[in-house]
């Protein structure tokens, strides 16, 4: 692979002699980007929120959470490239990280962000033909997304939590992910959060086409499409892996947002 010299998501030079052998994956979308491009044998640990691909991932060593990792198990890894998220992870822990290991932080805002990340992932493990042909499936799954997408404008909030309600912003991956489908973002906004919290009159009086019920971080219900009173007939659940993971993901998270669009969403605006 020779010397690699790469800027991350944070706009800090990552330089690396080899390719890495020993990963430590503190972002779940990137765990499972590991094992796509080919390079899952290289992760030797991974946080508890990394679930995929089962059962592989089950099979390793487990750091913490992503908010609050183990750093004495990180050491313990001896790890020669730790892969983080800026938003996923604690930008505090970036100096203690860097102190145990070559540190690459992400941080895609949208789908040309995580196509650069991708890129930028499949140089570092070394893993530079599979990361080409996945890159050209996305863009071709966008293409047909965005094709469908033309002249079929429609409003949503994409809720997170509940109690309080939460909805993602417009400065956000979501946002973006769902802009590529046609998506306007309506969810009431607060200056400088990205997750802003609302009042459900609020909500109302934005008048959203859908209201979408993300699968997590908060796992909505039936009962919580009740809650949202006279929105309640405009809700749909939404798989929340899809809409807020990157990397490798995005090459089926576009398919599944085209088949959304054409069956549960279309169906609702009839």
């Amino acid at each position: 692979m020779g010397v690699l010299d790469l800027v991350d998501g944070t706009g800090r030079h990552l330089q690396l002699d080899g390719p890495p052998t020993r990963i430590v994956s503190l972002v779940p979308s990137t765990t499972e980007t590991c094992f796509v491009l080919g390079r899952g044998e290289r992760v030797v640990g991974r946080t508890r929120y990394c679930i995929h691909p089962r059962p592989q991932v089950d099979a390793l060593p487990d750091v913490g959470g992503t908010k609050a990792p183990d750093l004495a198990r990180i050491a313990a890894l001896r790890p020669d490239l730790v892969l983080a998220n800026e938003e996923e992870n604690r930008p505090a822990l970036w100096p203690a990280l860097r102190a145990l290991a070559p540190l690459w932080v992400a941080f895609p805002r949208g789908v040309d962000g995580a196509l650069d990340d991708l890129r930028a992932m499949s140089e570092l493990l070394d893993a530079r033909a599979a990361g080409a042909a996945l890159c050209d499936a996305i863009a071709s799954a966008r293409d047909a997304l965005r094709e469908c997408a033309t002249g079929r404008p429609f409003t949503y909030a994409y809720l997170i939590w509940k109690d309080p309600w939460m909805a993602a912003g417009d400065d956000t991956y979501i946002a973006a992910l769902l802009a590529e489908a046609g998506g306007r973002n309506v969810a009431p906004a607060r200056e400088a959060e990205r997750y802003p919290r609302f009042r459900l009159d609020e909500l109302v009086a934005a008048d959203p086409d859908v209201v979408l019920l993300s699968s997590e971080p908060y796992a909505f219900t039936s009962d919580d499409a009740s809650a949202l009173g006279p929105l309640a007939a405009r809700a749909l659940p939404i798989d929340g892996e899809h809409c807020s993971w990157h990397g490798a993901r995005l090459a089926r998270a576009l398919p599944y947002l085209l088949a959304f669009r054409d069956g549960p969403l279309a169906t609702l605006l009839r």
